[in-house]
């Protein structure tokens, strides 16, 4: 860069102004100068000769070099002199001391820091070792490796250097040696210093676009200007009272002097006082001596602007501090706002699982019960359950996802990396934790329903099997007596074949009875598939039945083969009792199986079930005058026995041996069955009417589910369009949406009543409803998704309300956002797939095929879509390009991007944040340019509570420059903004 003053005008001869302009002549001018006239003169280089006339030929090159780079702004601005100064006042010794004075006091102001300084100015930079420490320390640059031998080319390879660095950052150096400066030429040496404090002391002050220079003085004369007997005109006579000095520091720390007690012509005491406070308070050494000030008639201008640019610094780097310290509570502020509402969440979240924690299990648990009565109360509590602790968690979770929602929002704006909750505690592990508990809730009364079925079945078995088995028990007790009987040893023939017949008869008794032991074995078996409570009993009992029926079926046989034996020696037989014996006993069974049949219980669940029943009965009914025909035959077989043993003679006393069966037996429980007949019509009308009466119940569910189920659906259909919807503003959408939810929240009286229908059919043990396809899991699941439909669009708007008042959108530009988005969202599904956002960037001038950037107004193609925003295209590369838009709208890469996302993008660039890069170069600047903070820095320029929480979060300081207890401020800005991690 090159400066607006470089002079190199020293103690050394008078100058007078040239008249004859002067070019430069090409060739290397960083070590000797060389000029040409403007006539066309041959160029002459100077190497020897007088000073004055090498100073003379000095000032005209740096004139003509200074206005070729600053535009017209030459060194004759800087050498304008007061007309009543001789100008033979340059070679006043006086000028070099307080130059050797001011300029080795600056120099060890920063040589300090590395821990050393200079004594003497031409003798200490002669070997170049501290000039290149110098260059270092002020500059934050390291330089190359010196040379560290004592020789002379090695002293003047070290100078080169630093001279070299002087001259690539722009400073153009005339006339100033490496030889100078290793053989100590003062006026070398002051002028080399000179420039180096022109460079990185005085030329960035810039005040109202002057140049460095007027800019300082500038600034001077407007921190002045309201003290009295203080006039700033110049940079040396105007300084000599010592006010200036005072006023200047009276101005920015008006505690350290009472500028109403000092004296205007108390000179030394007045500069006195300033050096003191400034070197005291400030750390702006003592650059100048107040006797030489006021005993030189003109102070050196140069020692003057040195001393002055330090007050400039140290109070120009205060007003930033106060500016950074602002910038860093604002982002601070805002970050520590986002981190409560990270803890909120955290803390909600947390509260939501472990109650889903708790629950599931008890959900999980299946545990069966013995008794119908146990299992009801199991669904009582499952059903206050449903009624009284799941709804306010429905709420929590719905008020858990609007929190986050809203906290993303927040963070998007404020350009603050998304939150991560802590593991297990996301968004969609709060989802699936419920939806694992509503599995595990489906589960759970699926298993009770079931359960009730079960024991309802069980019940109905085992009373069953104590029927069959008491009926058959009775049948079967003393049978295996009358088989081991010995009687046919003393019969006669008569008695023997009837004995035989009799057998014949049993045996087909007993085989009659063959369905029935297989009927018992069989609900036995069943009993124990279904778990029955005291399986252990049943079967004890059934195998006593089964050991006494085998038992019976070899009894039988060993008689049989006795009787057949005998039968040889027998051969009279009553054929008439062996005609009774043979008809009654099938009859007497079927009488038997009817009445079991008549007395048998039974289990329906519909209205044609029973029909069924009824029917059934019907035609047994029917069965009952030829059941009574037969009867009569059986009996009348009988009456010609009792005939015959008239006519014949033979005793009345005479009884059938083929059987035990009597007419009396006969009559007896046929009256038993005409009377259990009207029993069975009354029980099976008596069930007729419950379930008729259970039909009812389902009717009257199937017409309420009926109109609720559609309700929902039209209210859904209401909420989809009215999130669409561009004919009002977003509040007019919110308060249609919370008329919505007020809506639905009257609506809850319908859900209920629902409810209590369902209770009464599940009381009435009623499984199936075919007049209704809705179920009351499917109203459930369907008020639940209206709820959190309602909740979930209201918070949109909301959002979007947020983000278009933070980021500055019109009404009318949000639209746009929406009928932007709408148009390019194809399926309608609320999200636009990447084709149709690749689509939607092409017609707003995005070029994203071409691999060249260009900036185009929106295309023809948007003008459907009645938008009067203008977006300004932004220079793409093709895929990759489209690939970092998309990195940015889509971070999760589900390949859809949501309004919320497209608003952000079409926002980004015309928001005015914060950024890493800011907040960086403002905790520099409170760090004094260092790449570390300290504590007592923090504490001195940030609030406590703002200053602390820095110190806590502030990573140490790693570099190799860093003091004890430094902290790295880098870090920490870039992980503010999630560019880095702590």
């Amino acid at each position: 860069m090159v400066f607006r003053e470089i002079i190199l005008l020293f103690n050394c001869c008078p100058v007078k102004r040239c008249s004859v302009t002067c070019q430069p002549v090409g060739g290397d001018v960083s070590r000797r100068c060389g000029y040409q006239a403007a006539d066309g003169e041959s160029a002459i280089r100077h190497t020897a000769g007088s000073q004055r006339d090498a100073l003379m030929e000095m000032t005209m090159t740096m004139e003509m070099q200074y206005n070729n780079n600053n535009n017209g702004y030459g060194l004759e601005e800087y050498m304008i002199q007061e007309d009543e100064w001789d100008r033979d006042l340059l070679l006043d010794p006086a000028w070099e001391k307080q130059q050797r004075k001011t300029f080795t006091a600056w120099c060890n102001s920063h040589l300090r820091k590395a821990g050393t300084q200079i004594e003497n100015i031409e003798e200490d930079f002669r070997n170049g070792l501290k000039l290149m420490l110098l260059l270092e320390v002020i500059s934050g640059e390291r330089l190359p490796k010196p040379d560290r031998g004592k020789m002379r080319f090695h002293k003047i390879a070290n100078v080169n250097k630093a001279l070299d660095y002087i001259t690539s950052k722009g400073v153009k150096l005339v006339s100033i040696g490496a030889e100078e400066i290793v053989d100590g030429n003062v006026k070398m040496t002051l002028g080399m210093i000179w420039t180096i404090i022109l460079r990185f002391a005085i030329q960035d002050i810039s005040v109202e676009e002057t140049s460095a220079k007027e800019g300082l003085l500038l600034w001077c004369q407007r921190k002045t200007a309201p003290y009295r007997n203080v006039n700033v005109q110049n940079f040396h006579c105007s300084w000599k009272d010592g006010l200036a000095f005072c006023a200047l520091i009276h101005r920015h720390r008006p505690d350290l002097i009472d500028y109403a007690k000092l004296n205007k012509d108390d000179h030394l005491g007045n500069l006195n006082l300033a050096l003191e406070i400034a070197e005291k308070h400030l750390d702006i050494p003592k650059m100048l001596d107040p006797e030489d000030i006021i005993n030189t008639p003109k102070p050196d201008e140069r020692a003057i602007m040195t001393y002055v640019s330090c007050f400039y610094h140290a109070f120009a780097g205060a007003e930033q501090a106060e500016t950074a310290a602002n910038r860093i509570c604002k982002v601070l502020g805002v970050n520590q706002e986002n981190e409560k509402l990270m803890e909120e969440y955290e803390r909600l979240a947390s509260e939501l699982l472990e109650w889903i924690r708790r629950t599931t299990p008890w959900l999980e648990k299946r545990t069966p019960e013995n008794t119908m009565d146990a299992m009801r109360r199991k669904l009582e509590d499952f059903r206050d359950y449903r009624r009284i602790h799941k709804p306010p968690k429905v709420q929590e979770k719905c008020q858990l996802e609007i929190s986050f929602n809203t906290l993303q929002t927040k963070l998007h704006i404020s350009h603050r990396p998304a939150f991560m909750p802590s593991e297990g505690k996301m968004v969609s592990d709060i989802t699936a934790a419920w939806q694992g508990l509503e599995q595990a809730e489906k589960g759970y009364e699926e298993w009770l329903l079931s359960e009730i079925r079960r024991l309802e079945r069980v019940e109905h078995l085992a009373e069953k099997f104590r029927q069959k088995a008491a009926t058959h028990e009775s049948w079967a007790q003393g049978k295996d007596k009358l088989l081991t009987l010995k009687d046919y040893e003393s019969a006669s023939l008569t008695e023997v074949r009837a004995l035989l017949r009799k057998h014949e008869a049993f045996e087909s008794d007993l085989a009659a009875h063959q369905d029935r032991v297989e009927q018992i074995a069989a609900i036995a078996q069943e009993l124990n598939e279904l778990d029955y409570h005291a399986a252990a009993v049943i079967n004890e009992r059934c195998q006593s039945i089964c050991d006494l029926w085998d038992q019976l079926g070899t009894l039988t046989q060993k008689r049989r083969e006795a009787l057949e034996r005998t039968e040889k020696l027998l051969e009279t037989i009553d054929q008439l009792f062996l005609e009774f014996a043979k008809r009654s006993a099938p009859f007497n069974n079927w009488m038997e199986g009817a009445m079991e049949d008549l007395q048998d219980m039974f289990m329906v669940h519909s209205v044609e079930e029973v029909q069924n029943l009824i029917s059934a009965h019907d035609q047994f009914k029917a069965t009952l005058p030829e059941a009574d025909s037969e009867r009569q035959a059986i009996l009348s077989i009988y009456n010609e026995v009792q005939k015959i043993t008239q006519s014949y003679g033979i005793s009345s006393k005479l009884t059938n041996i083929y059987c035990d069966i009597t007419p009396a037996i006969i009559n007896q429980k046929w009256e038993k069955v005409k009377k259990l007949v009207p029993q069975r019509d009354g029980t099976l009308h008596e069930e007729l009417s419950r379930q008729h009466a259970n039909e009812r119940f389902r009717r009257q569910f199937a017409a309420q589910a009926n109109a609720i189920g559609p309700w929902i659906q039209t209210r859904m259909e209401e909420i989809a369009r009215s999130s669409v919807d561009l004919g009002g503003t977003l509040e007019d959408q919110m308060t249609q949406l919370k008329q919505y939810e007020h809506n639905i929240i009257n609506y809850k009286p319908n859900i209920d009543r629902l409810e209590g229908d369902h209770q009464l059919i599940q009381e009435s043990l009623i499984f199936d409803n075919k007049h209704t396809n809705y179920t009351m899991e499917h109203i459930r699941v369907g008020w639940e998704l209206l709820l959190t439909t309602i909740a979930r669009t209201i918070n949109e708007i909301e959002t979007q309300i947020l983000t278009r008042d933070a980021k500055g959108i019109s009404q009318q530009q949000l639209n746009d956002f929406r009928s932007s988005f709408t148009h390019f969202d194809r399926k309608k599904k609320g999200g636009m797939e990447t084709d149709d956002f690749r689509a939607c960037l092409i017609s707003m001038g995005y070029d994203l095929v071409k691999q060249q950037p260009r900036t185009q107004r929106l295309s023809a193609d948007l003008l459907c879509l009645n938008t009067s925003a203008v977006f300004f295209c932004l220079c793409l590369q093709g895929e990759a390009e489209f690939a970092r838009i998309m990195s940015l709208v889509d971070p999760n890469g589900s390949g859809t991007v949501t309004f919320q996302s497209f608003v952000d993008f079409m926002t980004r660039e015309t928001g005015d944040t914060d950024t890493s890069e800011q907040v960086i170069a403002s905790f520099r600047i409170l760090a004094a340019d260092k790449p570390y903070i300290l504590v007592d820095e923090l504490r001195r320029e940030l609030p406590p509570d703002q200053a602390e929480y820095c110190i806590s979060r502030m990573p140490p300081y790693k570099g190799p420059d860093g003091a004890p207890g430094a902290l790295d401020y880098t870090a920490f800005s870039t992980a503010l903004y999630g560019e880095s991690d702590l």
